[in-house]
């Protein structure tokens, strides 16, 4: 018998239309057209044979997406559900956790060489939490978005959300914060490094000096991590 009494729990984003989402633009429809790209990918890489190049390129895909899209939660998302939901500090610490995990694998995957026998399955554990914070996110942090926001909101956050996907890093940082402001300020000298090793940068004037500035903000992050401890 279901108590009456019980909070009705509120449809995961996964189940509504665009329309119900808050229309084209809307964080929502972002976030779970971003989700829906990461499965696809994911999928790809596990169905295509070993040894085949696209199973690299479809990796480097997935974590270029899923570290630009994962620092612009953090950074516009999160911190808004905070304040909307006496719920939102304990439901965002749990993502963030993730993905801290994600970000620790990755890289792992990114430091070890192509023949280490341990990195396929790295990169399985890695998709698996990608897979879980999905889930997490659609089911009970966004649907609280579209409780929380008119449809008008969840626009304007999607574009600022859109923005900072734009320019965040793109790789692995697991020094940096994982909330704003520290993970905003860190997070740009690191995301034009990123996009430089994206883009397969042949300056090397171009590319140290971006690396200069990355190695001096994970300095800064780690002293930053000690110093709270």
């Amino acid at each position: 018998m279901t108590d009456s009494s019980a909070p009705t729990a509120l449809p995961s984003i996964a189940d509504l239309d665009p329309r119900e989402l808050g229309g084209d633009g809307s964080i929502l429809v972002r976030q779970r057209r971003d989700h829906d790209e990461l499965d696809r990918m994911m999928n790809a890489y596990e169905q295509a044979p070993p040894g085949d190049p696209e199973r690299e390129r479809l990796w480097k895909d997935v974590v270029q997406l899923t570290f630009s899209h994962a620092f612009a939660e953090e950074t516009v998302l999160w911190p808004l559900l905070r304040r909307l939901t006496g719920d939102g500090e304990e439901l965002t610490a749990i993502v963030e956790e993730e993905h801290q995990a994600i970000n620790e694998l990755v890289a792992r995957v990114e430091e070890a060489g192509p023949d280490d026998p341990r990195r396929e399955q790295w990169i399985a554990e890695a998709f698996a939490l990608i897979r879980q914070d999905i889930r997490d996110e659609e089911d009970e942090l966004l649907p609280l978005l579209r409780a929380g926001l008119d449809d008008r909101r969840l626009r304007r956050v999607g574009a600022a959300w859109e923005a900072v996907r734009l320019t965040a890093p793109t790789h692995p940082h697991p020094a940096v914060p994982r909330r704003p402001p520290g993970n905003a300020v860190l997070g740009v000298p690191l995301s034009g490094y990123d996009r430089l090793r994206d883009l397969g940068a042949r300056r090397a004037g171009l590319l140290a000096g971006a690396a200069l500035g990355a190695a001096g903000a994970v300095l800064l992050a780690r002293r930053g991590r000690r110093g709270t401890r």
